[in-house]
């Protein structure tokens, strides 16, 4: 641990912590990656190193899956689903008692403000768990009454069970650690999977963290493994392994592709939620003072490293002055800085190379004649800050536009009196689909727009509005599947029909 982290503002617990070299965690024991291979940890506020990690290879994420298939077969598969209920419940508990550190450890790993980190813990990640936790009841299958014509003819029952998928793999991104490990952890426990999960090899402290409080929760040694390390090396060998029956995955889309190929092999299930181009749709009788602060919450959450930001701003020609006017504003005076400065309202982006790329996309802005109206600039001191950007153009044409930056870049554009499917069709002129919005206080123009635009999930008035039991996902090149919900079980689960014969038909 660096110098610099030693003197942070950062609880007893936390400094020690980070004052490890971190092992694998495998069939609950923490144990040394065979590769050999470390990786520190940056705090990309202060760019110091704060921690250090071993790497996992492919001979490790092998041990984790055998450790993993001897959970699903042996004591995990005697655990009920009250048992299960109990179990999950005190995972959550845990969180929950080890908020402080945990928030500390998201801040120094991810940069985002301490009361986000709070909230994506508290508010999220725990009550996620909880969420699924009071599925695990209810998971169950039908009786199915048999056509006359059918086999049985009648005198037999037939009826289908729920059963769980069995090793899972899970591919955890950098923007969001601790909600995006609770939201494959959840589910995959509630349907009585097992796991091996990879953390992104930059943000896994989080996830390190919390293996020892599934440990402490009395989760069964094997159901839960943590197998940090690079993407084309641990991240492959998930995808690709012959045993494990399930991938879940959120990032890029271009590392979803590539997860979709590797995959083939045995035909795994494949649940993706990749990038996202997400547009806000604002009509002239919208509140003005509402759109600008959701408008501003859309595109710099997470300092834009985020898929559902909405970063495609779409205003009516009559407010779109005013409304430019106000974001301008307001982002111009947002206070950039430490996640662990309380009065933070924009941390730094997640590393060097993350800021080079989204600065690349705002000279692209400039070069191609979009009109710069605020921000534009990183900051010169230590830390991977940037300003947060709005640029203005007539028409969807140039680059910031299309595609996806992943940083606080937001592009607005004015649309005329046009009819409610063409602007729909300048809306959903994207090759993603994930989120959106609609801002008005007509509620007959908000619903007919939301069900004109073609993402996974749209709201009304706000914007990404998200809940453990409302189901996410994206249409088009933005993912396959859904997460949260009801339906966010299904991926882990598969249908057995069996029928019990009574008595010969007459033939």
């Amino acid at each position: 641990m660096s110098a610099t982290a030693e003197t942070l503002a950062i609880s007893t617990e936390t400094r020690e912590f980070l004052s490890r070299t971190h092992k694998l965690f495998i069939n609950g024991q923490w144990v040394d990656a065979t590769s050999g291979e470390t990786l520190g940890i940056i705090d990309p506020a202060t760019e110091a190193q704060i921690s250090e990690i071993q790497l996992a290879s492919t001979d490790d994420v092998d041990k984790a899956v055998i450790a993993a298939q001897a959970a699903f077969k042996g004591e995990w598969s005697k655990i009920n689903s009250h048992q299960r209920t109990k179990l999950m419940l005190k995972l959550a508990d845990l969180i929950d008692e080890n908020i402080q550190t945990l928030a500390e450890l998201e801040v120094l790993d991810n940069g985002l403000p301490m009361m986000l980190a709070e909230y994506t813990i508290s508010g999220y990640a725990s009550d996620f768990i909880r969420y699924y936790a009071g599925w695990c009841t209810k998971i169950h299958g039908d009786t199915i009454p048999v056509s006359p014509a059918g086999v049985a003819n009648g005198e037999s029952l037939t009826y289908t069970r729920r059963e769980p998928v069995g090793v899972v793999g899970a591919i955890i991104p950098w923007n969001a650690p601790i909600a995006m490990l609770a939201l494959k952890l959840a589910p995959a426990l509630a349907t009585g999977c097992t796991m091996v999960i990879k953390p992104a090899e930059i943000t896994p402290l989080t996830a390190l963290k919390v293996m020892e409080l599934v440990k402490e929760a009395g989760i069964p040694d094997g159901v839960v493994n943590l197998v940090p390390g690079y993407g084309e090396v641990a991240g492959a060998a998930i995808s690709s392994h012959p045993d494990i029956k399930k991938v879940s995955f959120t990032g890029s889309t271009a590392v979803g592709q590539k997860i979709v190929e590797a995959a083939l092999g045995n035909l795994k299930k494949v649940s993706l939620e990749l990038g996202g181009k997400s547009p806000v749709v604002v009509f002239p009788d919208a509140d003005i003072e509402a759109v600008t602060m959701g408008a501003i919450r859309a595109a710099f959450f997470l300092q834009g490293q985020n898929c559902m930001a909405g970063t495609r701003l779409f205003v009516h020609q009559d407010i779109f002055d005013q409304v430019i006017q106000n974001v301008a504003g307001v982002a111009s005076q947002m206070k950039i800085g430490p996640g662990l400065d309380p009065s933070s309202q924009l941390g730094p982006l997640i590393s060097a190379d993350q800021r080079s790329r989204v600065m690349s996309y705002v000279q692209a802005g400039k070069d191609e004649g979009a009109e710069l109206i605020c921000g534009g600039n990183q900051l010169d001191r230590k830390g991977f800050f940037m300003e947060p950007t709005l640029f203005t153009h007539a028409h969807q044409d140039v680059k910031i536009a299309r595609e996806e930056i992943f940083g606080p870049v937001l592009f607005a554009q004015p649309f005329g009196d046009s009819d409610l499917e063409t602007i729909a069709a300048e809306a959903n002129k994207s090759i993603y689909g994930l989120s959106g919005s609609v801002w008005t206080k007509d509620i007959a123009v908000g619903l007919k727009m939301a069900s004109l635009i073609d993402s996974g999930q749209v709201s009304v008035n706000c914007h990404a509005a998200v809940d453990p039991a409302i189901p996410f996902g994206g249409n088009k090149m933005s993912g396959w599947g859904r997460e949260f919900g009801q339906e966010g079980l299904e991926p882990y689960l598969k249908t057995k029909a069996t029928t019990v014969l009574f008595s010969q038909p007459p033939f």
